[in-house]
């Protein structure tokens, strides 16, 4: 076993390697994109560690790992509050944390928020498949889940003195206290296929998230929609169902209407299929997505190209190097 290493010695639910900018170039073969789910957190949390800001990291989803340290390194928890322990005793997070060989971090359930993300210094070293470290664990594409005494390796750990950083919380991602959340979102590209009434009442109700959501899609309990001519009346190549499309390929963020269900195709989701896509969530909104939990309200606001444009670039500012202050 290599001492750049870590040992799990608990994988929490569905904790998993991710790294930016994921899985590009193999839509076309069925392959997500994957990737971390929340981005902002990811980054601030590798810039914590020291690493590129894309560098491999650990995700955790509403119930965090119990991992050893086998070296010495610098660790960052970012995101959802999982309550993170080293040694059984509280540490910061949005702050760089030094562990020594030996010594145990342990992250709770998620108190606030959905997802967790854990930097280590050096980045976590698996192998690349397909151009990503990142994984899809439902096909078990570049890994899968950690799973119990399973060995993480490391990068290289950086030499000499290492700066202790923190992410003023002016800067970190904000999460509201009334589980409710502000989704920016686009009309179109199948818009058109909805009647009008229905599209402003899309971007008027509450939705409520279902348990049944996942990495793959965001499905949302809300209104019904009504649909516009050309959805009821077309062709059979269309399908049965108003909300039934000819094949097509299916944006990062779209809306996707399965019969009345809204499902948010987000990370791990499918590229193409038969369902139309009325709206698409600006991609600067999707880590709020991954930080909603079930039960939690989302609330969209339209937006159009210029200020989706505006909220991705800002959002590139904030998880930036040179975000972080010394401590």
């Amino acid at each position: 076993m290599s001492t750049h290493s870590i040992t799990v010695l608990k994988p929490g639910l569905e904790t998993t390697v991710q790294e930016l900018p994921g899985r590009i170039g193999y839509l076309e073969q069925g392959f997500p994109v994957s990737g971390p789910f929340d981005k902002w957190s990811f980054r601030q949390a590798n810039l914590l560690a020291g690493n590129p800001r894309d560098a491999a990291a650990l995700e955790c989803q509403f119930l965090g790992p119990a991992l050893r340290f086998e070296c010495d390194a610098v660790v960052a928890v970012t995101g959802a509050d999982m309550r993170p322990k080293l040694d059984g005793q509280p540490v910061p997070m949005w702050q760089s944390v030094p562990v020594a060989a030996g010594q145990v971090l342990e992250l709770a359930a998620a108190y606030t928020g959905a997802r967790g993300y854990i930097a280590v210094s050096g980045g976590i070293d698996t192998p690349v498949v397909l151009g990503s470290r990142a994984v899809f664990h439902m096909a078990r594409v570049g890994g899968q889940a950690l799973a119990k005494d399973q060995i993480l390796p490391l990068g290289p750990q950086p030499t000499g003195p290492r700066d202790l950083l923190a992410v003023p919380e002016a800067v970190r991602p904000p999460f509201p206290t009334d589980r409710t959340w502000q989704i920016e979102a686009l009309a179109g590209p199948n818009d058109d296929w909805l009647d009008d009434a229905s599209v402003e009442m899309f971007f008027s109700a509450d939705w409520s998230v279902q348990a049944k959501s996942n990495r793959t899609g965001i499905r949302l309990t809300g209104p019904e929609f009504g649909f516009a001519g050309r959805a009821l009346s077309k062709g059979s190549d269309h399908g049965q169902d108003p909300s039934n499309i000819i094949d097509h390929g299916y944006p990062l963020g779209a809306v996707n209407l399965a019969g009345q269900t809204p499902i948010i195709l987000v990370n791990d989701a499918p590229s193409t299929g038969g369902f139309i896509n009325p709206f698409t969530v600006a991609s600067a909104a999707l880590w709020k997505l991954a930080q909603a939990k079930p039960g939690d309200i989302l609330r969209f606001r339209r937006v159009d190209r210029e200020e989706a444009a505006r909220l991705r670039a800002a959002l590139e500012t904030v998880t930036s190097a040179g975000v972080t202050v010394r401590v």
